[in-house]
């Protein structure tokens, strides 16, 4: 009898040890390799929504001052990754108030950018936008800060249709994805030629006008310029999606967003 109840609390202390090390394991993976996400915001529908949870590949690029889990990081600069892609989705800090942001890298250093009638242009070709249909969501407060969206069709009442023009845009190279139009002739799709510095990347959301991002100066909450060293790392998948106040409204996920692609 004593051996069996013996037997019985090392196999407790066992699973007790087991997942210990588990947790453990996993706060050093998370900690290490993977940031956790919220979208908090509709700067960059469609192609991440409001309520998208994803981990950021804090490897993609190397470790930098805002991504490095050790006390010998860098203070600028990065170490032990790969160069940023034009396209690539990324997580960065942003250089003067410290938040984290995600946009859409599409100038490198030294390229020029611009945007002429809602159209980019890059090192002075234009980029191609191909009309891909419409986007539609419901007028109603979205996310833990209940946004309304901004509608092409507004105004639109409370549980209406609100609508954006969809276009497949082409980056060089060959990278495609979506991006949205909501308003002809707004403040930035008209815009200055900005030359990227050395060491610097040019960020723009897919939802165009519905972004504070590069085309906007730092001096008016804009994003400028983001140094090398403020970005995080790179959005690969959502791991789910929850369309209501709270991601634990298990009822509101979007069950076509599990471990989708970020394109």
């Amino acid at each position: 009898m004593a051996s069996s109840k013996a037997k019985t609390e090392g196999g407790i202390v066992e699973t007790i040890k087991t997942i210990l090390w588990a947790l453990v394991i996993a706060g050093v993976f998370r900690t290490v390799f993977f940031q956790p996400f919220w979208i908090p915001s509709g700067s960059m529908k469609d192609t991440l929504l409001i309520g998208d949870f994803l981990f950021v590949n804090k490897m993609a690029y190397g470790y930098s001052r805002y991504s490095c889990p050790f006390s010998a990081c860098p203070i600028s600069g990065r170490i032990l990754g790969g160069e940023p892609e034009r396209g690539d989705v990324v997580v960065f800090r942003h250089p003067v108030n410290g938040t984290d942001f995600i946009k859409r890298l599409v100038g490198l250093p030294g390229d020029t950018v611009q945007m002429r009638g809602g159209i980019l242009y890059l090192n002075g070709e234009m980029v191609p936008q191909t009309p891909a249909g419409t986007f539609e969501e419901i007028y109603e407060k979205q996310g833990p800060m209940g946004q309304l969206p901004r509608c092409e069709n507004g105004p639109v009442g409370e549980g209406g249709i609100c609508t954006s023009s969809r276009f497949t845009e082409t980056l060089p190279g060959g990278r495609q994805h979506s991006i949205l139009n909501i308003d002809t002739g707004g403040f930035a799709d008209d815009t200055d030629v900005f030359t990227v510095p050395a060491g610097h990347y040019f960020f723009v959301g897919d939802n165009r006008d519905n972004s504070q991002d590069s085309r906007f100066g730092q001096a008016v909450g804009g994003v400028g310029f983001v140094p090398a060293e403020n970005l995080i790392g790179r959005a690969d998948r959502i791991i789910f999606s929850s369309a209501g106040r709270s991601m634990l409204f298990f009822w509101t996920w979007r069950s076509d967003r599990f471990f989708k692609a970020v394109e």
